[in-house]
């Protein structure tokens, strides 16, 4: 995916008059998921009341899944559906009161997470995150080898990591530097979610090629792009809470910056990682015979990659139709077959102040004002 533009903010950058409505409609099979997968949420307790009252609720998991996996069978999709929405209920319970500031009780979450996941059982009066855990773990492990359960457990123990430091961050007040900002988001961001390619397609790869640096770039860039485009939607929403764990608060303490001109600096980081990735792929591809990876093999490395690969955009078109975060209403997907990176025009008179670093100050904007906040215009690798 080469992103050539991400912003349209309050008028600041217009988007093209061309944009279109809305992104296609994801696989035509995946309309029933929605209730499914909102039942099975209640069912398990990580839905709680209206589900249009909560951000989890509003999150619409089943398009994300959908757009990940068009090809998948759709009882696979539904079940990656299910980890979202699992993946989601943590994230909410981790950033906030009582574990948002609170390594300890990161702590102490994870070990009866992976405690549950190594005696495959909840405890007795399990709370509804680990019994959910369980259960999905059995309906996605058997038949697959202990390289790659391994791999996804040592996945979660980066997330645990990398949720204790934020929440040490937090209790201390303390913002992320630039350069060490992309490796906490990484880990933070629940990167166990990439391994769960392998089983909703239903093959796994090669032991040897998650280790070479290769696999390891792509997707290491490709996390950095979703989760830097979530930050460009989601900003505002945790500048309100005091949250600096966004790339575009990061940037703009750092060189004291007011949100839009650190909202242009995080496209064009973006821009220029979606660069990096479509390097990835092709030095993935090169290596393969290098390797010695069979012709069936490097097909199923192929068709685990496309998933891989694609994930930036299908992210950004669920962005568009999520209620997830209600203070970014619209992100809009198209093909763009031109890579440049324009610099976003600011006129004169609305250039913000400048504040001293580490005085980063989130812009105010009315409501309607975040009606179309966000166009973003890609195209995918070739």
């Amino acid at each position: 995916m080469n992103v050539t533009l991400l912003l349209s903010l309050a008028g600041r950058v217009p988007p093209p008059p061309d944009l279109p409505p809305g992104p296609p409609p994801p696989r035509p099979d995946a309309g029933p998921l929605g209730e499914r997968l909102d039942t099975w949420a209640r069912s398990r307790g990580l839905v709680l009341g209206d589900p249009t009252a909560s951000a989890l609720g509003r999150a619409r998991c089943d398009r994300l899944a959908a757009r990940l996996f068009p090809v998948a069978p759709l009882g696979r999709v539904e079940l990656a559906a299910r980890w979202l929405v699992w993946a989601f209920a943590l994230d909410d319970a981790l950033d906030t009161a009582p574990l948002g500031d609170s390594a300890t009780a990161v702590h102490d979450l994870y070990e009866n997470l992976l405690t549950a996941l190594r005696r495959d059982r909840p405890r007795p009066g399990a709370q509804p995150l680990e019994t959910a855990l369980v259960e999905l773990w059995q309906q996605t492990a058997p038949g697959f080898s202990r390289v790659w359960r391994h791999r996804f457990v040592q996945h979660m123990q980066e997330h645990q990591v990398g949720c204790a430091e934020e929440a040490v961050n937090r209790r201390v007040g303390k913002t992320p530097s630039p350069a060490g900002y992309p490796g906490l988001r990484r880990r933070a961001s629940a990167p166990f979610l990439y391994d769960l390619v392998e089983p909703t397609l239903g093959i796994e790869l090669p032991p040897r090629l998650p280790l070479t640096p290769g696999w390891k770039a792509l997707v290491e860039g490709t996390a950095d792009l979703v989760a830097w485009s979530n930050d460009v939607v989601s900003h505002r929403e945790e500048a309100a809470r005091g949250d600096t764990h966004n790339h575009v608060a990061v940037l703009g303490a750092a060189h004291g910056l007011t949100a839009g001109p650190s909202l242009d600096a995080v496209a064009g980081r973006i821009a220029a990682r979606a660069e990096e990735v479509t390097a990835a792929v092709k030095a993935v591809h090169g290596s393969l015979d290098r390797l010695g990876f069979s012709a069936a093999e490097q097909a199923d490395i192929a068709r685990i990659m496309k998933v891989v690969r694609d994930a930036p955009r299908a992210h950004l078109e669920w962005l568009w139709e999520s209620g997830r975060y209600r203070t970014a209403q619209r992100t809009v997907a198209q093909h763009v077959p031109e890579p440049h990176v324009p610099e976003p025009h600011v006129p004169e008179q609305h250039v913000p102040e400048r504040h001293e670093p580490g005085q980063y100050e989130p812009e105010q904007y009315e409501p309607e004002q975040y009606d179309g906040l966000l166009s973003v215009s890609l195209s995918r690798v070739d």
